[in-house]
């Protein structure tokens, strides 16, 4: 009796534990009976709210379904302009589940993983379409908020087949592929150096001209230098021959005196010098008598 007491507890037991199945937060459940969907008495999908239900053991399954906003950052992809220029373009998607039976049953049981992967490809024709009608300038300018409205518009239709709702579409970077860039830059560098070039060359020109100015202000200052050093020098030696001429007048014997001591400094003022003249020579004169008699 004990035994059979244990027996029909254990069963009871497992059988509400098949019954019982929890719901968490930000988690959506629906049931699969028979390999279909269970729906409500006005033909409805059954959606379960976060907490604690029941369903008929072995007969019924519970798949669990995220209801969160989900986000998909992917790698980027190339898209081409009106212009056709490639672009790199770095987008990411957010989305979640609107209709959970419709998600379920076309990702194949809620796989996620295929769900982005569909979504993906609805996603990028959609960008595609409002890229391949744009400039790049247009899309690089203030329009870009524009062109993310109209591909979140056009791709929700199509991800509304999925059962997905999206929420927000968004273009993190927009670059252009590396061949691309690589001729930009080139060319940039190429207009660069043209300028460069072009600056340094009338910076010569101006250096040359600002040099020629400063010489020929030179050449003037320096002349006017020389002619008013001419023009001291000639007054000085005026002067000084007015004083010599005045201090002859007053006793030309000491003058013709003076005069000799210097011509004998200057005569003898290095010990290589070499003096040739007569010894009766005026030059003697007062050497021999301190009167020049």
């Amino acid at each position: 009796m004990k035994n059979l007491v244990l027996t029909l507890t254990a069963v009871v037991a497992l059988v509400l534990y098949t019954m019982v199945f929890v719901v968490y937060e930000g988690q959506r459940a629906i049931v699969i009976q028979f390999g279909k969907v269970k729906r409500d008495a006005e033909s409805a999908t059954v959606v379960y709210e976060p907490g604690i239900h029941l369903k008929i053991p072995f007969i019924q399954t519970v798949r669990f379904l995220d209801a969160r906003i989900q986000t998909m950052d992917d790698e980027a992809d190339r898209f081409v302009t009106s212009e056709k220029k490639d672009l790199i373009v770095d987008s990411y998607v957010k989305w979640r589940i609107k209709d959970f039976e419709t998600f379920y049953l076309k990702t194949g049981g809620g796989d996620k993983l295929r769900a982005e992967g569909l979504l993906k490809r609805k996603i990028n024709n959609g960008l595609r379409s409002e890229f391949g009608t744009r400039t790049i300038s247009e899309i690089v300018s203030g329009k870009r908020d524009e062109l993310m409205q109209e591909a979140m518009e056009q791709t929700a239709e199509s991800a509304a087949d999925l059962g997905i709702e999206i929420v927000d579409i968004r273009v993190k970077k927009i670059n252009l592929p590396d061949e691309v860039s690589n001729f930009i830059f080139a060319r940039m560098r190429s207009e660069r150096h043209a300028v460069a070039k072009e600056h340094r060359s009338e910076g010569r020109e101006k250096a040359e001209f600002i040099k020629a100015d400063i010489d020929a202000k030179i050449a003037v200052m320096l002349a006017d230098a020389e002619r008013n050093s001419r023009s001291v020098r000639g007054d000085g030696d005026a002067q000084a021959a007015k004083i010599y001429a005045d201090s002859y007048n007053k006793n030309p014997e000491f003058y013709n005196f003076i005069r000799s001591l210097e011509a004998y400094k200057k005569s003898f003022q290095s010990k290589n010098d070499v003096l040739i003249v007569k010894p009766d020579s005026d030059f003697f004169r007062y050497m021999k008598d301190t009167k020049g008699q």
